[in-house]
């Protein structure tokens, strides 16, 4: 937090080595609100960030497609809108791009650049995904959930409806790069000259819209070196027990007695404790067969899940005999992620919203520009009241 400044972020954040806060995954996990982040920034910078500014605008970002996710539920794993006509995509991520040897430096360093560090630049997601939709015509929701799977930050809502967004289901038109855009904001080993992503603009939207064999390069480069394939890592619909045995958690710590309430913690949801109320770590085994993790994410939530709770419980509806989380009234922050929502609508369960940052609107809103019109004007006038 210290180190953020919003006008160097603005300056260069479009740049893969630029000024980027480094929060999404604090943010996604809940360590720390939206809320939280603007008010220390603005006590650390002594000035007002508002809508004016590009890191407020970027946080405006997350809060518009949690606003679809809100309206449209699990209508954001589907076209929002129809998709490029006449095209079809194949399900699957091809195995070239899996293991990094595509042989398009953007393409290999962004998987590689994913698997070691649960991370990408926007930029880079942006580019991975548009090769994936546009060049290999993979359809976006293949890609979509081996992306989050990977991801220290994936948040469903934000990754999901970008991957329409490049692919057009959720935008007016699909998103394309070409080489010289990678050659503007990487660094040097991602530059893909001479390769098929080193076309004019005019090209690359005939290439989306079509199916079959790519065009011919432009200028096809010398053979080069086939990049030494890498492993991907495994993700896993429940945790290695290396890190968390199930058998263990299931049944033996869900707390029992008392008539006080207790705080039911997702995983999105990790803040600090605020009171002395028995805080339970709940953990659904429904969102995790559907979007299972990789190891270093596990391990980042567990870690964090054990540090704010007095216990974990690994609830699962398809089991013998699924635990039950307790007989006493429970305290739950709202998700909108499949199986853990369900909880939400448990007898004595008391539901509190999520920390905003801006006002909804209270009408679901298909555009950014016409949330951030409206939920900035609302913010704005509750800071002036």
């Amino acid at each position: 937090m210290a180190a953020i400044d919003p006008n160097l972020y603005a300056r260069t954040r479009n740049h893969l080595e630029g000024a980027v806060t480094g929060l999404s995954p604090y943010i996604t996990h809940g360590y720390v609100s939206l809320p939280r982040v603007h008010e220390l920034i603005e006590r650390q910078t002594g000035r007002a960030l508002g809508p004016q500014d590009k890191l407020f605008a970027e946080f405006g970002w997350r809060e518009f497609f949690h606003h679809v996710w809100r309206y449209a539920a699990d209508g954001i794993l589907s076209d929002m809108r129809p998709g490029l006509a006449g095209v079809r995509y194949a399900g699957g991520v091809p195995q070239d791009v899996r293991e990094a040897r595509t042989g398009v430096p953007v393409i290999d360093e962004a998987v590689r650049t994913l698997y070691r560090t649960g991370y990408l630049h926007n930029h880079a997601r942006l580019w991975l995904s548009s090769y994936l939709v546009h060049w290999r015509k993979v359809a976006w929701r293949s890609g979509a959930d081996w992306m989050y799977g990977h991801l220290l930050d994936g948040d469903l809502a934000s990754n999901h409806l970008s991957w329409q967004w490049v692919a057009g289901t959720f935008s007016a038109k699909p998103y394309l790069f070409n080489a010289e855009n990678v050659a503007r904001f990487a660094p040097r080993r991602w530059h893909s000259g001479q390769t098929e992503v080193d076309h004019g603009y005019e090209l690359l939207e005939a290439l989306a819209h079509r199916n079959g064999q790519l065009p011919a390069r432009a200028s096809p480069r010398r053979p080069g070196p086939v990049p030494e394939p890498i492993g991907e890592p495994p993700l896993w619909a429940v945790p290695p027990e290396s890190m968390f045995n199930i058998r263990d958690q299931q049944y033996a710590h869900a707390p029992l007695g008392g008539s006080e309430p207790q705080e039911w913690v997702h995983p999105w949801a990790l803040a600090e404790r605020s009171s002395a109320t028995l805080r339970l770590g709940v953990l659904h085994a429904e969102f995790h067969r559907l979007f299972p993790w990789s190891e270093v994410r596990w391990r980042f939530v567990l870690t964090r899940m054990r540090a704010v709770c007095d216990a974990i419980v690994w609830i699962d509806p398809q089991a013998a005999q699924p635990p039950a989380l307790s007989s006493m009234p429970g305290i739950m922050q709202t998700s909108l992620a499949p199986g853990y929502r369900d909880l939400e609508h448990r007898e004595g369960v008391q539901v509190i919203p999520a920390p905003r940052l801006l006002p909804d609107p209270g009408r679901p809103c298909r555009s950014f520009s016409a949330f951030y019109k409206d939920a900035t004007a609302r913010w704005v006038s509750t800071r002036t009241r």
